[in-house]
Parts: C-alpha cells; structure tokens; sequence
C-alpha cells in the first residue's frame, strides 16, 4: 500500500506543473497580444504635429 501516497504525489506534481505552465504561456500570449495592438497603433500616447488621429 505504499504505492497509494507516491501515485497522489505525482499526481499532485503534474496537476501543478500543468498548472504553472498554462499560466506562465496565457501570461506570455497576453503580452504578445498587447504588444501587437501597440505595433498597429503607433500614434498612440503622442502629443503634438507628429500625433496620428485614428477613427474609433
């Protein structure tokens, strides 16, 4: 019966390695997609004769 808590520890292992990778790649996918909105809008936060006015 020794078998029972070593098969919950890898079980609790992978449930938390799944866990951490899926959140470390949603955050990576989220910054991706926001430094693309920031590549296709690039007047955004400028002031002055160089500021771009995009239609909303």
């Amino acid at each position: 019966m020794i078998w029972v808590p070593i098969c919950l520890g890898v079980f609790k292992v992978s449930v938390l390695g799944a866990a951490i990778f899926l959140s470390l790649k949603s955050h990576r996918d989220g910054e991706r997609e926001q430094q693309k909105e920031r590549e296709e809008r690039p007047g955004e936060g400028t002031t002055g004769p160089e500021a771009v006015i995009l239609p909303e």
